[in-house]
């Protein structure tokens, strides 16, 4: 077998996508590889399709449960020989593993790394050939990082004490700069092969939104998308409570999830939402990572997350099918606020020495500082997004709230040197709200403590809203005219922008207001499904789901493990009823198409005599 077989034979395509046939390529030479690409781009295809074509075993260390089981479980699907090793398994299931394991049964292994270092682990390791070892998930191992697990330190001693050093691999969807170098450093990569296929996601539309009334928007939301399936994330718990019950008293079919469930419930909840029981997830970011459910349709925050990496993944976790997906952020002040308490939360229960907590602490508080500027910024959400990635395209995506919204500029140049010169000769010891005070004139209990009655500045802007104020301030914010200091008191100082205008750079200062509503071409306005448009007989793509999910309750296997949504779409459009015409089907491979393939075919069958359809 080659490559190419095995990408279609075992997992249904006819073609790699961008990137991955480098990074195989790279890996069966033995050399070793650090992919990073975005979420739905296919990463596990480029450690599983090397993986059948060695001649050993190739262990994947993973860090959560859920992850690995999904993949075994598409794995297997697909006649794939596979395993998971990890806290799940009673005592008996975990021997049982490692028996066949150490008798060459599985091609895969999945592995916890804290399972990594463990004495019956070694001892498999020794008895057999371990060809390849890939690093899911790699960003964990960087404290740089969002979601730094010091369990994935262990993976470097562990390849150290393998008899003889397998191939590398080495996979991530978000990393920075910084990241990236802690992967390659702490893993030890040899003259790696590194492909960076891009952070885009062009099937996903991207929209901020700062409604007075959050839960109300939300269920407006809801009503237009009752078909469809999606995760709404809270950054605590009571907020997942309350979302859960209202939803509930509603008439929605929603789940939800958070640590302070029993595993019992979690373990339900969750198999409710990928088996498309509940179509609908309430949970805080401890849900979903790893979570391989193709036809989630939209990603919604009832909360602004802490940093642009969790946004990213978490919100990557719509259209993993390709198909398009929607990302709803919906901001309120007291967001930032409920962030910092969490940072600093997070930082009393890590153990840091003091010199690493405060510089971890700094990088922390100025991640949500980018992060609540996406939610202000007027430009390309998309762009800011990768830029912050390191990727620079347009400025114009076509697919986002600000891009499809009409603009226009307005000069504010006066009205921010006016708020910059009020910074300045206030010592540049101030928050937002008293300088936002102090500019517009008010008489409030901050400016008369602090005096700002008296600065040359005070009311400069009384003829301006106290809302325009605030527009213009977060404007120079995002520019970098204004810097906002990280800690529980947060002051604003000049930026180098600001400086340099004070000292007399001619600089004329646009601030981009809408001009009407915006204009989405989304699913979320018709309250339409999209996909039925792109379907040629939405009837049928009806019933081959409805078949799909009868099949999936009798295998007790979540409906995707089977076939994706758009292998259906496909279905529904060309109508294969042969297993040449079956195989020719973008996701159907020879083993799933004899699990599979003639029933659905059958029924394929059906419906054209029904209607009378000539192919």
């Amino acid at each position: 077998m080659d490559k190419y077989k095995v990408l279609k034979d075992v997992f249904g395509y006819d073609t790699f996508r961008e990137g991955q046939e480098g990074l195989i390529d790279s890996t069966l030479a033995g050399r070793d590889v650090l992919g990073i690409m975005p979420t739905g781009a296919g990463k596990s295809i480029c450690f599983q399709v090397p993986a059948l074509l060695f001649q050993g075993i190739t262990i994947v260390v993973s860090p959560l449960i859920s992850l690995m089981k999904d993949q075994v479980a598409a794995l297997n699907a697909a006649g794939v020989h596979a395993a998971f090793i990890n806290s799940s398994l009673t005592e008996g299931q975990y021997r049982k593993a490692m028996e066949f394991a150490a008798r060459g049964r599985y091609k895969i292994i999945y592995a916890a790394p804290e399972r990594l270092m463990t004495d019956s682990f070694l001892a498999l390791v020794n008895q057999v050939e371990i060809s390849m070892v890939a690093v899911d998930e790699a960003h964990c191992i960087s404290q740089w990082g969002q979601d730094f697990r010091p369990s994935y330190l262990k993976i470097a001693e562990f390849i150290q004490v393998l008899p003889k050093r397998p191939v590398i691999a080495a996979y991530t969807a978000t990393a920075t700069r910084a990241v990236k170098e802690d992967i390659l450093c702490i893993l030890g990569l040899q003259n790696p092969f590194v492909a960076v296929t891009g952070y885009d996601r062009k099937n996903l539309c991207f929209a901020v939104e700062k409604p007075k009334d959050k839960i109300q928007a939300l269920l407006d939301y809801l009503d237009k998308n009752r078909e469809k399936s999606g995760i709404i994330y809270c950054n605590t718990r009571k907020n997942v409570e309350e979302i859960h019950r209202r939803l509930i008293q509603e008439g929605y079919p929603a789940v939800r999830y958070h640590a302070g469930l029993s595993d019992e419930e979690k373990k339900q909840n969750q198999e409710d939402f990928i088996y498309d029981r509940m179509p609908v997830m309430v949970a805080t970011n401890a849900f979903g990572m790893g979570i391989d459910k193709s036809n989630v349709r939209f990603v919604l925050h009832f909360n602004m997350p802490k940093d642009i990496e969790s946004y990213y993944q978490e919100a990557g976790r719509a259209g993993r099918d390709g198909e398009p997906g929607e990302c709803v952020l919906y901001y309120a002040g007291q967001d930032v606020k409920t962030n910092e308490f969490l940072i600093n939360q997070q930082m009393e229960n890590e153990e840091f020495d003091r010199e690493d907590m405060e510089l971890i602490r700094g990088r922390n508080f100025e991640r949500l500082r980018k992060m609540t500027f996406y939610c202000f910024t007027n430009e390309c959400l998309r762009e800011y997004i990768l830029r912050y990635f390191g990727e620079y395209g347009g400025n114009y995506c076509g697919n986002c709230k600000n891009c499809l919204t009409e603009f226009q500029d307005t000069d504010v140049t006066k009205e921010a040197e006016s708020i910059l010169k009020l910074v300045k000769t206030s010592g540049q010891r101030y928050g937002i709200q008293a300088v936002t005070d102090a500019v517009h004139g008010s008489d409030s209990a901050k400016v008369r403590q602090f005096h700002l009655n008296e600065n040359t500045y005070y009311g400069v802007l009384k003829d301006r809203t106290i809302v325009r104020i605030r527009q213009i301030l977060n404007d120079l914010l995002v520019k970098d005219y204004l810097v906002l200091t990280a800690g529980d008191y947060p002051v604003l100082r000049l930026g180098e922008r600001g400086k340099a205008m004070l000292d007399g750079a001619e600089e004329q200062v646009l601030l981009k207001l809408p001009k009407e509503q915006p204009k989405m071409q989304s699913s979320a306005k018709s309250g339409k499904q999209k996909v039925t448009d792109e379907v040629k007989y939405p009837l049928l793509f009806e019933r081959l789901r409805q078949k799909r999910y009868k099949m999936a309750q009798e295998a007790k296997v979540p409906p995707y493990i089977i076939f994706s949504d758009k292998t259906l779409r496909q279905m529904s459009t060309y109508l294969p009823v042969t297993k040449e015409e079956m195989l020719s089907i973008n996701g159907v491979g020879n083993s799933k198409y004899e699990k599979y393939g003639e029933a659905f075919a059958e029924e394929i069958r059906n419906f054209i005599k029904e209607n009378g359809i000539e192919k």
